[in-house]
C-alpha cells in the first residue's frame, strides 16, 4: 500500500472532525482569551485553518521558514471555513501526487536560515496532522468555556451524542 493510501482515510476523518470544530467558533468573540498567556480565539481558529496548507507545503517544498509565515487577524467563521477548506482540498491533492519516495525525503522547519529540526517528509506529515489534533483540542475547550456546544469529536460529548456518523 502506498504511503499516501495510508494517510488519506486518517486524513480525511481528521480534516471532517476539525471543520465541525471551526463551525462552532462565535464570532465576535476573536480576541477572547482563557487566560493572558493563551492564544485569542481568532489566532487558534486561524492556525487550525492553517495547518491543512503545511502538509501541501511539506510536500512541495524542502523547507519551511517561519519567519515567512501570515500574521494572525481576526476573521469570520465564514472566512476562516473558506480558508480550512482551500487548505484541506490543496492537502488531499499534494497527498495523492506524492509519490513514496518523494515522502522519504528530507524536510526542514527552521527561521531566518536557522534549521530547528530535519525529518523525513512522511514524519513530517504525521507531525503536522498531530499538531492539528492539539490545537483543535485546545480550540473545543475554548468552545466549553464560552459555553459554546461541543461537537462530537472521537465520541459523545456533553452536547452532542454520538451516532456512529463522525
Amino acid at each position: 500500500m502506498a504511503i499516501a493510501d495510508m494517510f488519506l482515510p486518517e486524513f480525511d476523518q481528521e480534516m471532517a472532525t476539525t471543520r465541525r470544530v471551526l463551525e462552532r467558533v462565535p464570532d465576535g468573540k476573536g480576541e477572547w482569551k482563557p487566560h493572558p498567556k493563551s492564544f485569542s480565539l481568532a489566532h487558534l481558529a486561524q492556525l487550525n485553518s492553517w495547518i491543512p496548507s503545511w502538509i501541501t507545503g511539506t510536500l512541495r517544498d524542502t523547507t519551511m521558514d517561519l519567519s515567512e509565515a501570515p500574521p494572525y487577524s481576526i476573521e469570520t467563521t465564514k472566512t476562516i471555513l473558506s480558508q480550512f477548506d482551500s487548505n484541506v482540498r490543496d492537502a488531499r491533492a499534494a497527498l495523492t501526487a506524492t509519490s513514496d519516495a518523494n515522502f522519504q525525503s528530507t524536510w526542514s522547519l527552521g527561521r531566518d536560515g536557522t534549521v530547528f529540526f530535519s525529518m523525513p517528509r512522511v514524519a513530517a506529515v504525521r507531525l503536522h496532522i498531530n499538531h492539528l489534533i492539539h490545537h483543535r483540542g485546545q480550540l473545543s475547550v475554548y468552545l466549553r468555556l464560552l459555553d459554546v456546544p461541543v461537537p462530537s469529536i472521537y465520541g459523545p460529548t456533553a452536547d452532542e451524542p454520538w451516532t456512529g456518523n463522525m
